[in-house]
């Protein structure tokens, strides 16, 4: 995915990192209107959901979705997300989460999106993501209309 932003620069973004509870997951379920995103962006990007499974069912609600399950149970989770960021060499990667461990995954983005959903979000990450969003609908239909990502960061 390729998106020029006048007076910004271009983005070009192949994979997606995405937070699973509290971000793609409330309470640790998905619902039916992301499960349907997900399938839409996996037609474009290569999405990992990373999470320390909190609920002990990611692998359950991520069945059959077009998205690498990365589970961490043990260890810290901020450490993990930020180092499967630089994995990917952080330059192609965006990414989305709502809490305290994935600071560091938003700041080694080259995009990065605050997501303010029912679970809440971290308000130090506000002045770290790119962009914030009121819901992970939002947030996925950033990458499935492109042009409001354009719309949020032109200069």
């Amino acid at each position: 995915m390729k998106i020029e932003i006048p007076e910004y620069g271009t983005l070009q973004i192949d994979a997606l990192f995405l937070d699973f509870n509290g971000t793609i997951a409330v309470d640790g379920f998905i619902s039916e209107p992301i499960k349907e995103r997900l399938r839409a962006l996996g037609e474009k990007l290569e999405i990992f959901v990373l999470t320390a499974d909190t609920h002990g069912n990611a692998r359950t609600q991520c069945e059959g979705l077009p998205v690498i399950l990365r589970t961490f149970p043990q260890g810290s989770a901020k450490n993990f997300k930020r180092e499967m960021i630089r994995s990917r060499k952080g330059s192609c990667c965006a990414a989305i989460g709502n809490g305290r461990n994935d600071e560091d995954m938003l700041k080694e983005a080259v995009f990065s999106v605050a997501v303010l959903d029912q679970e809440g979000a971290y308000g130090k990450l506000i002045g770290i993501a790119d962009l914030c969003v009121r819901s992970m609908e939002d947030g996925l239909d950033l990458f499935l209309k492109p042009h409001r990502i354009v719309a949020g960061l032109r200069g």
